[in-house]
């Protein structure tokens, strides 16, 4: 009390301070504490201070709200017994109402957030802020995390239009998945919540780093950090698997050296059915089986085989028997010795054999390797309409009918396409099956293995349709699905001045989106050869300073497919047709 001021204030002389905690909110209810105001008075102070010609309520708005009340029922002047802090600080004020308030009553998250990031800014630390007022240093972390969200998100949050735990995966988002975010749920009411909003902004599956089986501090991509979590998130799932691959590799290396005859790695995604397989130890010829499950957990199912495996190990032992059994010749490290001479030797003559080389590494590619971690390009697009416009395309199509023809050549020699999950018997079938096939025959599966393999949105996408002088228009023209996605009006108005005139777009300036668009897909319909920027080859952007990501992809790698002629002349693509430079 050494630096505050006990005085009696006029009601007419205060007024909520705007670093309480609850001002601008709508009026309290007072309904529990007038009656003792009315019959008693104030027996509480009320915490001030002097803000302009009036004082401002730091802490006792509702005593406040009640007194003017009771002045209003009386038509009596009132003056007010209040606490006046002296020299008092924004961060101390804000401190002051905070503490009356949570003892009071539990504020609700936002507005710890208004609070804490006020005093934040004026230098206070998250341990201060904490030790303060007796909270752990993770809880105000976890209220300042709403600092990342945008303010439309913030504001329907503090409207109680959204849950908390769809706030708090949204915390994980970044700016731009916010946007997009709260563009779905103003308008088309579809964002998702809850653990499917979650997994939406991750992109798929949610992969905390617990799961990691290599040391954090050797990862190169981006971890993000989830304040509502035990552990932290993993922002780019590929660059996490590629990691963790390599930590896979080394395990299933350490498992050879110590002695197990196989493993095996499944699938993604795929369980391991332990009713499918029978304990074998290692001393018998035990595999191992790898399960990779999509939320980054790797599970490692020791001393198995299958049934099937099982029942020929049985008639094997069945006819062994009769000559009386047989010790392994081999102890693990004799056997390791004895194996690496024999890769060594199977690896150099490879090299004199290109055309039997390239065969096993398209069955490497089709069937995988524990080594080898080759996966086709995902199908899943999120949004419906894109979903059928692309499963509807003249590239879908092609590969659906790739799909058909290689399966064929497969078929033909009595073998099958492989399925993804790592088996070492299927990865020879597939080889034999390649040795058989002619030079052309190979060169399909191999470039329908690469066209299923290739990454889609990057540069490798640009320099192929570049070397392959690619006429995007003969596989995409302007549909429903690409109009249905157009919600920026910076790049809507630039189409349409692209596809009419400058002087059109500037008259349609104030028209809402839709109208714009519309006018647009009336204007194709007499430019059925038009195509926007991003569609263009090569690819531009359609506003200069704005971000695209085609056009930054080509821009990357042009210079490196650059190839000098004359003019007139036709340039050799190493490894490609002939283009003109």
């Amino acid at each position: 009390m050494a630096n505050h001021q006990v005085k009696s204030i006029a009601l007419n002389e205060l007024k909520v301070s705007t670093l309480n905690m609850r001002h601008g909110r709508r009026k309290p209810d007072i309904s529990d504490i007038l009656p003792s105001i009315r019959t008693h008075g104030v027996r509480q102070s009320l915490l001030v201070r002097a803000e302009g010609d009036k004082y401002g309520v730091i802490a006792g708005r509702r005593r406040l709200f009640a007194l003017k009340q009771v002045a209003k029922e009386t038509g009596k002047d009132v003056r007010v017994p209040c606490i006046v802090m002296k020299s008092a600080s924004e961060a101390e004020a804000i401190e002051a109402s905070l503490i009356e308030n949570v003892a009071r009553m539990p504020a609700t998250e936002m507005e710890q957030y208004t609070s804490f990031n006020q005093l934040h800014q004026t230098g206070r630390t998250v341990d201060e802020i904490a030790d303060y007022y007796g909270i752990t240093p993770l809880t105000v972390k976890r209220v300042l995390a709403l600092a990342n969200l945008i303010e439309p998100i913030r504001n329907a949050y503090s409207a109680d239009e959204i849950d908390r735990e769809t706030i708090r995966a949204l915390t994980l988002a970044t700016v731009d998945q916010q946007t997009e975010w709260i563009e779905l749920f103003q308008g088309e009411g579809r964002a998702p919540r809850g653990r499917a909003c979650r997994a939406w902004i991750t992109g798929g599956d949610v992969i905390t780093t617990e799961k990691a089986l290599f040391d954090l501090a050797t990862y190169d991509g981006t971890v993000v950090t989830d304040l509502f979590g035990d552990h932290g998130v993993f922002a780019d799932p590929e660059a996490f698997w590629q990691a963790q691959s390599t930590a896979i590799s080394a395990k299933i290396e350490a498992y050879r050296e110590a002695g197990w005859s196989d493993v095996h790695v499944l699938e993604r995604g795929r369980y391991f059915q332990s009713w499918e397989h029978e304990h074998c130890a290692r001393t018998k010829g035990g595999h191992v089986f790898v399960e990779l499950r999509h939320n980054g957990e790797v599970v490692f199912h020791e001393a198995f085989v299958t049934k099937a495996e099982a029942k020929r190990r049985e008639k094997t032992s069945d006819s062994a028997s009769k000559t009386g059994s047989i010790a392994s010749e081999m102890s693990g490290p004799t056997l390791t010795y004895i194996s690496r001479h024999r890769h060594g030797a199977a690896a150099a003559s490879l090299l004199e054999a290109p055309a039997i080389a390239l065969r096993l590494m398209v069955a490497h590619a089709l069937a995988g390797s524990s080594l080898w971690d080759v996966r086709p390009q995902p199908d899943n697009v999120k949004k419906e309409t894109s979903a059928e416009s692309l499963n509807t395309s003249r590239a879908a199509t092609a590969m659906t009918g790739a799909t058909k023809s290689v399966s064929g050549l497969f078929e033909a020699l009595g073998a099958s396409l492989p399925k993804r999950g790592y088996c070492e018997i299927t990865l020879c079938e597939t080889f034999s099956a390649l040795l058989a096939m002619s030079d052309e025959e190979v060169s399909a599966v191999l470039a329908f293995v690469m066209a299923k393999t290739l990454l889609a949105g990057g540069p490798t996408v640009e320099a192929v349709l570049h070397v392959l002088d690619v006429d995007l228009s003969e596989f995409w023209s302007p549909d429903a699905a690409f109009f249905d996605l157009l919600r920026d009006k910076r790049i809507i108005n630039t189409m349409l001045s692209d596809i009419t005139s400058d002087e059109t777009a500037n008259a349609m300036l104030s028209e809402t989106g839709k109208a714009q668009k519309a006018a647009i897909i009336e204007a194709v319909s007499d430019h059925p050869d038009w195509r926007p920027a991003w569609m263009q080859m090569p690819p531009k952007r359609m506003i200069e300073t704005a971000g695209s990501a085609p056009a930054h992809a080509w821009e990357s790698v042009k210079d490196m497919f650059k190839h000098e002629s004359e003019p007139g002349e036709d340039t050799e693509v190493q490894g490609g047709p002939a283009k003109a430079a």
